[in-house]
């Protein structure tokens, strides 16, 4: 988005439950192009569900939610695919990277969803691999690579096809405090390099610190939002 005071993402009065049990209760809240969010809070209080909902994988019951100024609750299947597939990226506490590609594979394989030349595509995951210092792993399979590899890898897929929203859940939990804080400063550096906004749920007061805000959630709602302080300041 060109003009910062407008939203790229807006969640309005967003509820959602399951098998009759409410999750979400009427969450709002906006993030704008190259701010960096983490959502907080104890579990169960709708984290994740927030996370799935924002980034489509999910449908909320009632509420809207916006992507530059598009109502994503009113897409069909295929328009909804297309989106997530070209505008979001996503990276998971477990890596989720497909376990018979490689590293170059699979960080190819969102640039051959969207139907990028090959030439090309061997262009930016060659980059994309040294830029979060992994390229030497090239041709290692995830079973071959330690977690933190793993995690750098995870990133370079999920940055691949320069989405402009990029949803994070757990991405340390899996890790050691070296690595946790190594992925911490490549997701910091790679949004303030590409103003990708960022999304990430987290319990770890180190990874919140990354953020320009923290939303907290307790029981479906939010209970705080505001500043996280040291990011602020490096952004």
């Amino acid at each position: 988005m060109t003009n910062d005071s407008i939203p790229l993402l807006r969640a309005v009065g967003v509820r959602k439950a399951y098998g009759g049990r409410p999750i979400l209760a009427g969450v709002s809240l906006d993030i704008r192009a190259g701010e960096r969010v983490a959502l907080t809070g104890p579990s169960g209080s709708g984290k994740t569900t927030l996370l799935n909902l924002l980034g489509g994988v999910d449908r909320a019951d009632s509420g809207c939610i916006e992507f530059e100024g598009r109502d994503v609750g009113g897409l069909d299947g295929d328009a909804l695919a297309a989106l997530r597939r070209t505008a979001f990226g996503t990276v998971f506490q477990f890596f989720h990277l497909l376990p018979t590609l490689t590293a170059a594979e699979n960080v190819e394989l969102p640039l051959q969803l969207n139907g990028m030349p090959a030439t090309e595509r061997a262009r930016r995951v060659a980059g994309l691999l040294a830029r979060v210092g992994v390229a030497h792993r090239a041709d290692a399979l995830p079973g071959e690579m330690s977690g933190g590899e793993m995690q750098r890898v995870a990133i370079a897929r999920a940055v691949a096809h320069r989405p402009r929203l990029l949803l994070a859940d757990e991405p340390t939990g899996n890790l050691d405090s070296k690595n946790g804080a190594i992925i911490l400063a490549l997701l910091r550096e790679i949004s303030d390099e590409t103003r990708t906004a960022l999304v990430l749920v987290t319990h770890s007061p180190e990874a919140a610190a990354i953020c320009h805000r923290e939303v907290r959630l307790l029981d479906g709602l939010v209970c705080g939002d505001g500043g996280t302080g040291p990011a602020r300041s490096g952004a």
